[in-house]
């Protein structure tokens, strides 16, 4: 009992303060390990890979900077870099624009204001899978219904109509309208927070000041939502470039269909990695996404320091 009574007098006493940071380590302890396993390590080893050669069937053999000098001569690597480029300018601005004119009509105290509101919504959360099944459908080259109805409205035949997803001059085209209609909900509702934190007395300066709704909408709403639109146009420029699945299930990955007019950058890395199993120069692929992606993510940062300043 003298030998554990000296031992608990000698132990040392944790200060209040490493107990505050203990506690605060084992709440953010399991998002970090999951960020570790997940994401931390797989870059690292995508990383080193990037300068490896490997098919997992032979060693490993270390090629250095070759992958990455390879890419720049690789015809279809930049092919589907440009296909990503063409796909992000085109659903950026589009998306943008839709999503605040949603967001300013729905803002407004009219009937029926949260189903049309709901409506606009489903789409993003509805599945992919569905909604590409339902969208092939309706833009039919030959039995889809918007085909049907521009053949009944001009007269022009079925074979001078759009093919859509089935021609190469429209495919590009139909899977920016299917995804600016698919994700123009969610991008809504973030501006109609945006919307609904606008001071409603900066609007009764400006009525007292003469403006007209033209006016208002231009001094008034377009710079209060300045960090609104910086942060979506950011995360739309973010996704687009990330794109995939939308492709895959509105062209079913066939290689006849998704060719190089419609491959973007990931189903790029998708190929080579799994199909023709070329995981080192998969890898590098994957590593310029990343380097895209982060550049983008640090202007984000920087802009936000400007607008909070």
């Amino acid at each position: 009992m003298v030998i554990l009574s000296l031992y608990r007098k000698e132990a040392p006493a944790i200060s209040k303060k490493t107990r505050d940071h203990l506690i605060a380590y084992s709440f953010i302890a399991p998002n970090f390990i999951g960020f570790a396993v997940f994401t931390l390590a797989p870059l690292c080893f995508a990383l080193a890979l990037s300068l490896m050669k490997w098919d997992s069937a032979n060693p490993i053999e270390f090629v250095g900077f070759d992958n990455y000098i390879r890419l720049t001569s690789d015809k279809q690597f930049l092919r589907a870099l440009s296909n990503t480029a063409v796909y992000t300018v085109g659903v950026v601005p589009v998306t943008l624009i839709c999503s605040l004119g949603l967001a300013i009509l729905l803002n407004k105290p009219t009937k029926g204001r949260g189903f049309f509101r709901t409506v606009t919504f489903f789409p993003y959360v509805a599945s992919l899978v569905s909604l590409a099944a339902v969208w092939n459908f309706v833009f039919n080259p030959s039995r889809g219904p918007v085909n049907a109805l521009l053949n009944f409205v001009t007269g022009i035949p079925f074979e001078q109509l759009p093919r859509w997803g089935a021609s190469r001059d429209w495919a590009m085209f139909t899977v920016i309208l299917f995804s600016v209609w698919k994700n123009m909900g969610y991008y809504m509702v973030i501006y109609l927070a945006g919307l609904q934190g606008i001071n409603p007395e900066l609007y009764e300066a400006a009525s007292l000041d003469g403006a007209n709704a033209r006016q208002k909408f231009r001094h008034v709403t377009l710079p209060q939502l300045a960090p609104t639109t910086f942060f979506v146009m950011i995360m739309l420029v973010i996704s687009s470039f990330k794109v995939y699945d939308i492709f895959l299930n509105l062209f079913g990955g066939n290689e006849n269909q998704l060719n190089d007019f419609t491959r973007v950058i990931v189903y790029q890395i998708y190929n080579t990695a799994f199909r023709i199993w070329d995981f080192g120069y998969a890898s590098s692929m994957a590593i310029v996404l990343f380097i895209i992606v982060l550049t983008v993510t640090l202007v984000q940062f920087r802009g936000q320091r400007k607008f909070d300043a």
